[in-house]
This record gives structure tokens, sequence and C-alpha cells, in this order.
């Protein structure tokens, strides 16, 4: 049996964190193994108190302060011991649901990573400014890593957990998603790209990346274009 390991790196979610568990747990995925790994970062809401009831079912991680998501995820990545790591957010803007859907590729040996489109599923309108913003940032990033993705930035990432293990990753905030992506690419990885749904929040109801964070993606893809892998 194979051992999935699903991240969720957490902060101020103390009105969905439940939610995503329960969600997480009562899906059933023949021959897989759970390892679910929850990094609280640093919550000041109620998201502890909300965890304390799946501390013995989850493995927890916890920080004193935000660092970022970035910074949970490499927290996560440290301790996941499944053949496939898969980084689960803690709002409903992804379904669990979608898994065996993100699992099935792995069934080929030949597949290292393999990203959820939230643009090739169904799924609520998104906002136009971010939705321009993404695509821009995925440009980019078929531009300058010559690969032909259509959602750099879905927050449903997974991987062989050989193919990024030796990964220093440096991210600490939501540069995380340019950097692996990056990395991936340049350590001669392809990306196998399947289409999920998804339920996008507005800022209003806790939307946490902003025109900012798209500068920060673009500046971090330009970092890492000449990176060469030490394995």
């Amino acid at each position: 049996m194979k051992t999935l390991s699903i991240i969720i790196p957490t902060y101020n979610e103390a009105k969905t964190i439940n939610t995503v568990l329960t969600r997480v747990f009562a899906l059933e995925l023949p021959g897989w193994k759970k390892e679910v790994i929850v990094v609280d970062d640093g919550s000041i809401d109620n998201t502890r108190a909300e965890l304390k009831a799946w501390e013995k079912k989850v493995t927890l991680i916890t920080s004193a302060k935000n660092q970022g998501k970035g910074s949970a995820v490499t927290q996560g990545l440290r301790v996941a011991k499944g053949d496939i790591i898969l980084i689960q957010d803690a709002d409903l803007e992804y379904s669990p649901s979608d898994y065996p859907v993100l699992l099935a590729p792995f069934e080929n040996p030949q597949v290292h990573a393999v990203y959820g489109s939230r643009f090739l599923g169904a799924h609520l309108s998104t906002m136009f400014v971010y939705a321009l913003g993404n695509k821009f940032v995925t440009l980019v990033t078929n531009i300058l890593y010559n690969t032909n993705i259509t959602d750099m930035e879905t927050g449903y990432k997974a991987f062989r957990r050989s193919a990024i293990e030796f990964f220093d990753i440096k991210a600490k905030r939501f540069d995380f998603e340019p950097e692996i992506t990056a990395k991936i690419l340049r350590s001669g990885y392809q990306i196998y790209e399947v289409p999920i749904s998804y339920y996008g929040r507005k800022f209003e109801e806790g939307k946490k990346l902003t025109w900012r964070d798209g500068v920060v993606a673009l500046i971090t893809l330009l970092r890492w274009r000449w990176w060469k892998p030490s394995k």
C-alpha cells in the first residue's frame, strides 16, 4: 500500500479547518494510506482550539508566529514520509474529492509532479483582475521555463517525494508556488496538469493573495531560472 502525505498549511481558518479535515478523512482512496500533516502558522483566531479535536489523527506542527505559507509547507515537507506529497489549503476553495484525479497520473512512473488546474475544470467565476494576473504569471513561467501549463499558482500541487526531497526551499510566503515550480522544471521534470473544481473566495471572505504577491512571483521565477539541482 502506498502512502499519501497531505500537508495542510493553516492560518486563521477556524471557520473551515474542521470541514476540510472531515472531508479529507472521509474520502476513500483504495490502495492508499493517508498521512495528514497540519501546520498551524501562528493563527490568532480559534484555529488552534479547533485542531485539538484532531490531535490524535493528524501530525500537528505549530508555529509561535505567522511566517507564511511557504514556511508552513516547508515544515510539513521535513516530516512527510509518503510516496506522494499533496498540498491542501485549509480554506474551502479546493475540494478533496479531486484527490483521485490528482493521484491517477502517478500510476505512470514517468510522472513526478501533478498540478490541478483551476482553468481546465469547473469553477466559480473568478475576480477578473485576479485571474488576469494569474494567467500572466503563468505565461511568464511558460516563457522562462519552456513549458506549457495553464495554472502555475494553483494550490493543488502533488509530487513524488523522491523528486523534491532534496530541494532547499527558501520561500516563506506565497512565493513557494513559483519556487517549487521553477525547481521542478529545472530538475528536468515535466508537470502533468489535470482539471479540478474550484470555489474561489473573495478578499472580504478571507482570500489572502494580493497584487504584491504577483510581483514577488515574477521576481522569484527570474531568480530561480538558472538554478541547477545538486542531486
